[in-house]
């Protein structure tokens, strides 16, 4: 793996996306001509990243039991800037556990020296993305991660419709307090966005939940990533606007 990246791509291939439908699947035509159908994990609207006869990246699986042998995995927006955007939302949480365990996150290290994923915890039935707890006795750090992908100009935004889990995760985080440090990591799925705010546009009570619960003391770490086919690249904190843009 390059030393500069945090994560690195099996060998992917190049495509051109032909349409995306019943939010699993995808028909991309690959640089060979040849059209495939493409697993998409992504369960959301993709609002503004899933245009047809955008450049696409897939990559291929040689497990037998497999129904789709491909996944889609980027896709490239932005004509002005041209600019990958993370499409597989299973690979947010992998780069984090490993950037986790490196300790490259400043705003946690060195408070945690343990790191279990998928930790049931709170009121409502919850799974915590990450729950990291030290030996010295230092508070437990509850961490949920969201992967954002929707922007406008330099912003990304989170969500992009309406998102009950979310509103539940907020509530839960800010449950966790005070005798825990809760924390919720926005990983900007792409390297164009330079500025972090609640998607109030597409669901107004999750911003003002957002806003509720950093004013309770949830401490929120909008990360920016730099995606390419080659793998993701971190970037260091975005700056944190309160609110959506007018």
């Amino acid at each position: 793996m390059s030393a500069n990246l945090l994560y690195a791509y099996p060998p992917l291939e190049a495509g051109t996306l032909v349409k995306r439908y019943k939010r699993f699947f995808a028909d991309i035509q690959l640089t060979s001509g040849e059209t495939i159908t493409a697993h998409c994990p992504n369960t959301g609207p993709m609002t503004g990243i899933c245009t047809p006869g955008s450049s696409v990246q897939v990559s291929r699986s040689n497990n037998p039991k497999r129904k789709l042998a491909y996944t889609w995995e980027m896709i490239q927006v932005n004509e002005k800037q041209p600019t990958w955007v993370g499409v597989n939302t299973a690979l947010p949480n992998r780069a984090v556990k490993l950037a986790l365990e490196k300790q490259i996150f400043s705003e946690l290290a060195p408070r945690y020296d343990s790191i279990r994923p998928e930790v049931r915890y709170g009121n409502e039935k919850s799974r915590v993305d990450f729950l990291l707890t030290s030996s010295e006795g230092k508070p437990p750090i509850y961490l949920e991660v969201k992967s954002t992908t929707w922007w406008q100009g330099d912003v990304a935004l989170f969500p992009d419709t309406v998102t009950t889990r979310g509103q539940k995760h907020l509530r839960e985080l800010m449950g966790m307090l005070p005798d825990a440090k809760a924390v919720i990591l926005y990983f900007i799925n792409r390297g164009d966005c330079t500025h972090f705010a609640p998607g109030d546009r597409a669901d107004s009570h999750y911003g003002e939940l957002l806003r509720e619960a950093i004013e309770r003391g949830v401490e929120v770490l909008p990360y920016r990533f730099e995606i390419t086919p080659q793998g993701v690249r971190f970037l260091g904190l975005a700056e944190f606007l309160p609110q959506q843009p007018d």
